[in-house]
């Protein structure tokens, strides 16, 4: 007869372990984000010689060339981080001139209202997808490129054009949910590798990024109209707002990580016998 399998403490102790590899793994990826409102938190408290706007987008800067100089981030990432910045900072200058929310403070290094800094904050998106894309060997399987990108295409336009035609994106993201049906994104902690639907990724990410929203009005890196007069919680609506740009920041990256991984096996059909929710051992390399 085979040997008796691992006891419930074993298991407990294992799943325990793995949830603390995988926080150490969230952590890393989320370091450039962690920096950035470090800053935005640092620059309520600490005096500055120049406008707090100006300051922010001086750190950001340095914190990037910084990341790079120590290795944190590739050459590549870098430059994706200067591409989500600009994206980032097109979808504000939008925005804010649709009044949607308003940065009150002065500062030199602002366009149409827009400090240059606050891209920063969507480049620490990007940036925690990259570098979890590879801090935990992401791999996805029944991935559809094209109809996945049109439709966050569709989101980003929708954030701009509901302001004065109807608002799809109840329609967009029932759309999504059915472009990413069986999509699964395979991960690794420690020895094991794991997989989620696509579209759970998206919800879970969104949610922090609320809360994270909520910190950064918090410091005042934007207000909200109803933020006037003192902070409020940000409205709950503005969770599934943000799962659904997480759409955007995800294609981006998608793109451009299988542009130049050989091995990459984003478009590869789903194996016979696919990696479930339990762990399973990674084949030796």
């Amino acid at each position: 007869m085979g040997g008796a399998g691992p006891s419930v403490a074993g298991r407990a102790v294992h799943a325990v372990a793995q949830l603390l590899r995988f926080a150490w793994l969230e952590a890393r990826a989320c370091a450039f984000a962690v920096v950035i409102f470090a800053g935005l938190a640092l620059s309520t408290v600490v005096p500055l010689p120049v406008a707090r706007y100006d300051a922010l987008l001086v750190y950001g800067i340095v914190a990037t060339l910084a990341f790079w100089a120590l290795r944190l981030e590739t050459g590549r990432e870098v430059l994706g981080t200067a591409a989500f910045h600009v994206v980032g900072l097109a979808f504000e200058v939008l925005k804010v001139r649709l009044g949607s929310w308003a940065y009150p403070e002065e500062a030199l290094t602002k366009i149409g209202g827009v400090p240059l800094y606050s891209g920063f904050m969507y480049a620490a998106v990007g940036s925690y997808i990259a570098r979890a894309w590879r801090l935990m060997d992401l791999r996805l399987t029944r991935y559809r490129p094209w109809p996945t990108a049109v439709l966050a295409a569709a989101v980003y336009a929708n954030f701009v054009t509901h302001h004065f035609l109807p608002d799809v994106r109840l329609v967009l993201a029932l759309l999504l949910v059915a472009a990413t049906w069986r999509t699964w994104v395979h991960y690794t902690v420690g020895e094991a590798r794991y997989r989620m639907p696509l579209a759970l990724s998206f919800v879970l990410i969104g949610f922090f990024l609320w809360l994270a929203e909520n910190i950064s009005t918090i410091f005042a890196a934007y207000r909200y109209p109803d933020q006037a007069d003192g902070w409020s919680m940000v409205h709950v609506g503005k969770f599934g707002s943000w799962a659904l740009l997480v759409v955007v920041s995800f294609v981006l990256v998608a793109n451009w990580k299988t542009s130049h991984l050989r091995d990459e096996t984003l478009r590869h059909p789903e194996p016979a016998d696919p990696v479930d929710l339990v762990p399973a051992r990674l084949d030796p390399r």
